[in-house]
């Protein structure tokens, strides 16, 4: 931290009841300076911050990471009733009678202004067409875009890659970095063998994604070769499985696909065991692979009314991020009422770990190396959290 403000210059400053930085929490004596464009200059004490200081009730943080997001499902919006499990999610997805485009866009714009106001400043957005392409080259987010590969089925492997391929590059060239695009796999009950294998070998040293372990189906398909998985192929005229049994858990089936140098964020993991984390790691750190972990409270709520084990992610350490999945398995898109979530059932975690979930972490993951931190040259976005977490709420 410096020690005080160079009064020849324009600067903004900010304090509030409290400050986090990205990594600690600060109280009220602390005061974050910016140049006028938001570029972070320094966090000082009050007493080195002269005057013109900006004072607000709550907690200033870092703009919040959307490390999972569907804003092309963002049309759902309570429309997926609550509480069916997900191979039922799954089902009602499938069967829902589509709008038209007209009216998907404007929901996308609706969403996406939601996350922008709420003080989401990026977004980690599953895309399995182009639909959300438009609204996102006039978006004020950040998007990184993972390109999901849905293909059960070994013989149309490379075709499918190809087409997959063909949208991904549409979003490469339209909006920009282009770097921030890559395709990932679905989940291990939607893609086969030889579609693992190829996705890992057009992802070398990617950030990638995938929904792991949402249910307790996904394992007994993995292990056992049973469950509701095999009721919902049945149901959809599907009659062998995408990938054979393993006798391992979900991710202990999957994970091993990967030794590319991919970074791999994996979402949801609401039925993890202990023993697959420890895998996961050990994995990971052995093939040259980084393991992080999405919680997505709200829609683990929405869809199985059940949380991960966060406590044993941090028990052992992992790198953890936050997102809020889409309007189909959740109540609305913020990232600050994710950590409500967090807080009501496991009030025990502290306030300083959610926070630097939803944002050092996020952007770590995404690759974003200049938001998430209230570090010198960042420029990060500053978000306002009232005390009593009813809201958030831009402030720069």
């Amino acid at each position: 931290m410096g020690s005080k403000v160079n009064s020849a210059m324009a600067y903004c400053k900010f304090r509030a009841d409290q400050l986090f930085t990205g990594y600690t929490l600060l109280n009220e004596n602390h005061v974050l300076i910016t140049s006028e464009n938001g570029t972070v200059e320094d966090v000082i004490t009050l007493e080195n911050a002269g005057e013109g200081i900006r004072q607000f009730q709550g907690i200033l943080s870092p703009g919040f990471i959307n490390c999972h997001c569907h804003l092309e499902l963002s049309h759902m919006r309570s429309n997926i009733p609550a509480g069916t499990g997900l191979t039922g999610f799954i089902a009602s997805v499938m069967q829902y009678a589509q709008p038209a485009q007209d009216f998907k866009d404007e929901q996308m714009r609706l969403a996406d202004e939601e996350m922008y106001n709420s003080g989401i400043v990026a977004v980690g957005d599953i895309s399995n067409q182009v639909y959300s392409l438009s609204q996102k080259s006039k978006s004020k987010i950040r998007w990184y875009n993972f390109i999901e590969i849905t293909n059960p089925d070994d013989e149309k492997a490379e075709a499918k890659l190809s087409a997959f391929k063909t949208i991904a590059d549409q979003f490469s060239g339209t909006l920009y970095p282009p770097g921030n695009t890559a395709l990932s796999p679905h989940a291990i009950y939607s893609v086969s063998p030889q579609t693992f294998n190829l996705i890992n070998q057009s992802t070398q040293n990617k950030t990638i994604t995938i929904h792991n372990q949402e249910c307790a189906d996904e394992d007994e398909l993995l292990k056992n070769g049973a469950g509701k998985f095999l009721r919902f192929y049945e149901s959809i005229g599907r009659k062998t499985l995408p990938i054979p049994p393993s006798g391992k858990s979900s991710i202990q089936t999957w994970l091993p696909y990967f030794n590319n140098g991919q970074t791999i964020i994996s979402v949801h993991n609401t039925y993890i065991s202990e023993e697959d984390i420890v895998f996961a790691k050990n994995y990971a750190a052995a093939n040259g692979l980084e393991i992080i972990f999405c919680l997505c409270p709200n829609a683990n709520l929405y869809i199985e009314n059940r949380l991960p084990p966060v406590d044993l992610f941090i028990k052992h350490n992992c790198n953890i991020v936050l997102g809020t999945d889409s309007y189909g398995s959740n109540w609305q898109l913020s990232i600050a009422k994710e950590m409500v979530a967090i807080r009501q059932h496991l009030p025990h975690v502290p306030l300083e770990k959610r926070l630097n979930w939803a944002t050092a972490n996020g952007a770590g993951a995404l690759g974003f190396k200049d938001l998430g931190s209230f570090e010198k040259g960042k420029r990060p976005g500053i978000v306002l959290t009232g005390n009593d977490w009813n809201n958030s709420k831009r402030i720069l």
